[in-house]
């Protein structure tokens, strides 16, 4: 099998798999051995090896594979002649007309700073070893910026702890303004606001003081915070509507089929595991732990080989309820994809895992949703104990900043009574549910009247009377002009 036969290996190959591969020393078989990503028909990583070494190989067919073969060849040879850390370049090949091959040394046992990142994501706010992750990013950063280079797509899973170094991968995103110069200030700002609007929101109050860290490295140019603050938000604001269209589409992210008899969207990872589910829904769904049912939903919790699921049916009441229904997105369709939305905000909610219309000629009618389970207690239950002392400090702080996320990102949730929102206990947050009324206001004033009614609606969980509604009516954010003070 040579390389041009993967166009039509789809996204899944058999592993193992054996090609032939010609360099200047001669033919060698590669063994590819696990794939690490795949866009189908294009583009393959996976560890493979090759002359008996382990390596990490990038495969390119397809139409496009002359010009992305050429972008990484070229970023690997910037990154190794500026003397940045990077996995050396042991061969490669490129066929016109059947597709291109990359061969780089392969760190075994590295850790991207995305896992370390992870890892300490959960401590407090600039924590010690949340300012050691940032300064080494930062710091490699401001080294490539240094020498004139500057990587597209820059974030943390492309900067490897291995060996007692960071490595910069993924030559395909790099580029060079002048080559041994120090970038520019503008293309500094831009680099640094693709690099913080991927970050948790919540840091971003402390971009300044973050960014000492990369001006010990490299001092060149004054960088105005308010400009990279403009940076950051235009790409966040980028990034949030493209992740939500790849949340409608077949991507390497999400599995897709929709139709004019159907609408099916499934988290990818998850697709073979929620089969049986997808096949048999509704008898899983009415055989299971039901919350609610009747009406306008049915929520039950079921069980899929060991594993806690939640399913939400949205079901048609009547034809006249049909008529209001057919015409528009269906209440499971918002709910898919802002708990899409609020995951890629930072914002805990359960894993949304897979979301369903039935459809006649493109006419709507029931939807399903399906989520991780969230376990644990709900805010009234939590605080049941509570009415006249302080509950736990740090149950305040997660709800301080819960309320602070969704008053940063003009998030309402229209139904915010206790029973929609959990208590993580593994995560140490809250975590909202029930979303189908969930918006982001893009006018500060209809956002101002929708934080209103749902601060007002959660206190309302307490009596007026108690300690616990007077400390939180203290305690919780108020929108100027919207909330006695």
């Amino acid at each position: 099998m040579n390389v041009a036969n993967l166009t039509q290996a789809g996204r899944s190959p058999a592993m193992p798999l054996d090609l032939e591969l010609v360099d200047t020393t001669g033919a060698a078989k590669l063994t590819v051995q696990r794939l690490l990503r795949v866009l189908p028909g294009q583009r393959y990583v996976g560890l493979a090896e090759w002359r008996g070494r382990p390596v990490l190989a990038k495969l390119l067919v397809g139409g496009k594979a002359a010009r992305h073969f050429q972008r990484e060849r070229e970023g690997a040879r910037l990154l190794a002649e500026q003397g940045v850390q990077t996995p050396q370049l042991l061969a490669e090949g490129l066929r016109e007309g059947e597709g291109g091959w990359l061969l780089f040394e392969y760190l075994d046992g590295a850790q991207s700073l995305g896992n370390a990142w992870r890892a300490v994501e959960s401590q407090a706010l600039l924590s010690a070893d949340q300012q050691a992750v940032m300064a080494e990013a930062l710091t490699c950063i401001a080294q490539m910026h240094g020498k004139g280079l500057w990587q597209a797509d820059l974030h943390l899973d492309n900067l490897m702890r291995h060996n007692g170094k960071l490595w910069v991968i993924d030559g395909g995103g790099v580029h060079v303004e002048v080559a041994g110069q120090r970038l520019s200030r503008a293309k500094v700002l831009e680099n640094l606001g693709v690099f913080f609007a991927q970050l948790p929101a919540e840091l971003m109050p402390f971009i300044e003081e973050l960014l000492v860290h990369y001006l010990l490295a490299n001092g060149e140019h004054a960088l105005p915070l308010e400009a990279l603050l403009n940076e950051v938000d235009k790409v966040r604001t980028w990034r949030v509507r493209d992740y939500l269209r790849k949340a409608a589409r077949d991507c390497s992210l999400f599995a897709a089929k929709v139709g004019a008899f159907g609408l099916r969207v499934i988290r990818r990872e998850d697709e073979a595991g929620l089969q049986p589910l997808l096949d048999n829904i509704d008898p899983f769904t009415e055989q299971g732990h039901i919350y609610k049912t009747g009406g306008a939903a049915t929520v039950a919790r079921v069980e899929l080989n060991g594993r806690p699921l939640v399913v939400k049916r949205y079901n048609i009441k009547s034809m006249g309820h049909w008529l209001k229904r057919f015409w528009r997105p269906s209440r499971a369709w918002h709910s898919w994809i802002e708990a899409n939305r609020l995951q890629l905000l930072g914002i805990a909610t359960p894993q949304p895992l897979a979301v369903l219309e039935r459809r006649w000629c493109w006419l709507r009618g029931r939807a399903y949703l399906i989520t991780e389970y969230c376990g644990g207690q709900d805010i009234i239950a939590r605080f049941s104990h509570y009415h006249d002392r302080s509950p736990p400090e740090t149950e305040l702080l997660a709800l301080d900043r819960l309320f602070a996320a969704l008053l940063r990102e003009r998030i309402s949730h229209g139904d915010f009574k206790g029973h929609n929102l959990f208590w993580d206990e593994h995560l140490g947050r809250w975590s909202l549910i029930d979303l189908d009324a969930m918006q982001q206001h893009r006018s500060a004033r209809r956002f101002a009247r929708a934080y209103a009614r749902d601060r007002a609606r959660f206190l309302r969980n307490w009596p007026a009377d108690s300690m616990l509604f007077t400390l939180l009516d203290n305690r919780l954010p108020q929108v100027p002009g919207t909330c006695p003070e």
